[in-house]
């Protein structure tokens, strides 16, 4: 089972870009569908991007489109948010994550793995 580790969060000006990496140990990385979550003060987690390899698909919560990208490297055991045109409603703790299926991940919403997250703020 990989251990993730998020960086990159910080206090950014609403239109501004910020990019969040995780950082995956272990050798299994590439067998994972990686994703984002994130959690808002008072909310629920929420489904942000998951990408699948080797079928290099992608996936984003209706709210992101257009303004997230989510990438990986399986040489370097990382998976990135590049988060462009932020609002301040994105503020959030972005949590990554990791799970066996697009199923756990997309439609459950429930992966094997989380990391510890990483606090984005989102300034007007």
């Amino acid at each position: 089972q990989v251990q993730l580790v998020e960086s990159g969060g910080r206090l950014v000006q609403a239109g501004g870009s910020l990019r969040l990496s995780c950082v995956a140990s272990g050798r299994t990385f590439r067998t994972y569908v990686m994703g984002w979550f994130r959690q808002a003060p008072g909310k629920e987690r929420e489904f942000v991007a998951a990408t699948m390899w080797p079928v290099d698909n992608t996936y984003y919560a209706d709210s992101v489109k257009g303004r997230f990208t989510i990438s990986r490297d399986n040489a370097k055991n990382t998976v990135t948010l590049q988060m462009n045109s932020l609002k301040p409603e994105d503020t959030a703790v972005y949590y990554c994550a990791a799970g066996r299926s697009v199923r756990t991940v997309v439609a459950a919403h429930d992966p094997e793995v989380w990391g510890q997250g990483t606090l984005v703020t989102v300034s007007s």
